[in-house]
């Protein structure tokens, strides 16, 4: 399992990258938030231990055991609809087992990928078939509806465009993303036509009230400026106030959006508000650098695999850090209804925070064994 490896094969600009994002996740969520501050660096050590352990452990070994991932991954999101689902602000999304809770959607992203990887690397010759094609949209579908059914509207989505990353990088057709881009464009438009309809139809009525809430919030903010819209036009507030060179760490300023209590999840899904009022445009430009750094960095390392299953962990784990990357900010900035997504390696969380740890350690084994033949 464990194998020696040159060390100029190390990827120290992803790892630098990663723990400075992490650092700054550590100094905003200090001044969002003081008690948590503790933890979340806790949890940036652990995740460094885990990542460097995983670095050296072999990820083709580690992915034989996709079919054990895969049933773990339905376990824990099962248990969220047991007793031990702990339910938070109209959503059941964690499971609580005496003091230690945790969320397993967030697991749930690396263990697909990881999953996808030895799966399309076993059927690569037959991927472009119905039967595997099919096959794999069962496989997805299945821990995509129990998690849509906490209800998580943000991860669901997530979920959906990361299986289209990994299946585009495990080698399928362009015919048929073509044909699948023919049938979901116009599907997508009119989704999105229903859902902003006042009157009930099959497409809204699978929401939740808060859920179609928040769209009707995006589509009008004055009318929902007191309610649903709250959080986001503050948010605006306060990274427009920041301007250039931001308002100083912690600073004591009245005019502060953070100070003012206006933003309720300012260490979590509005972190990126802080740092922008904080830090400034500055601040908030080298978060942004940071985060598509990883995920360039995921892709260039993608590239250089020494077989199809690594080329689909690290460019998964690239589509996710950039796509959830661009959905929080696209929710801080107004671009985007509100979903309820962290900002990788940034908001406190530590369920999130370890899974990306662990998705990154796999990265760097297959930038390690980049060169090596399959068979090695």
């Amino acid at each position: 399992m464990f194998k020696h490896f040159q060390v100029k094969n190390f990827d120290f600009k992803l790892v630098l990258m990663i723990i400075l994002l992490s650092a700054i996740g550590c100094l905003a969520i200090g001044s969002a938030a003081p008690s948590l501050r503790n933890r979340q660096i806790l949890g940036v050590a652990a995740g460094v231990v885990i990542m460097l352990f995983l670095a050296f452990f072999d990820y083709k070994w580690l992915l034989k055991l996709n079919w054990l991932m895969y049933l773990a991954n339905l376990g824990l999101l099962a248990l969220i609809f047991t007793s031990l689902g702990d339910d938070g602000k109209g959503a059941q999304r964690w499971v609580e087992i005496g003091s230690f809770r945790f969320q397993p959607s967030e697991t749930s992203k690396i263990l697909l990928i990881l999953f996808f990887a030895q799966f399309i690397m076993k059927y690569k010759e037959k991927l472009n078939t119905f039967r595997v094609i099919a096959a794999s949209v069962v496989l997805v579908l299945i821990p995509w509806v129990l998690v849509f059914k906490q209800p998580d509207l943000s991860t669901s989505i997530l979920l959906i465009a990361v299986f289209c990353v990994v299946m585009f990088a495990g080698g399928i057709s362009y015919k048929v993303v073509a044909g699948v881009l023919a049938v979901a464009v116009p599907a997508f438009v009119v989704v999105i036509a229903l859902l902003l309809q006042p009157e009930p139809n099959f497409i809204n009525t699978h929401l939740k009230d808060y859920q179609m809430n928040r769209i009707y919030a995006f589509r009008d903010p004055e009318k929902y400026k007191d309610a649903e819209a709250y959080q986001q036009l503050n948010s605006v507030m306060a990274i427009g106030s920041g301007q250039l060179e931001g308002k100083g760490y912690k600073n004591n300023e009245v005019t502060s959006v953070k100070n003012s209590n206006f933003l309720s999840e300012s260490q979590t899904d509005f972190i990126f508000s802080v740092i922008a009022e904080e830090f400034g445009f500055r601040g908030s430009v080298l978060v942004i650098f940071l985060i598509f750094g990883i995920a360039l960095e995921c892709i260039s390392i993608a590239r250089k695999a020494s077989d199809l299953g690594g080329t689909i962990v690290a460019a998964g784990m690239g589509g996710l850090v950039a796509l959830q990357g661009f959905m929080n900010i696209g929710v801080v900035t107004f671009l985007l209804p509100n979903t309820g997504l962290t900002l990788p390696f940034v908001s406190y969380g530590l369920t999130s925070l370890l899974s990306l740890y662990i998705g990154m350690g796999v990265v760097l084994n297959v930038r390690f064994q980049a060169g090596r033949p399959a068979s090695a």
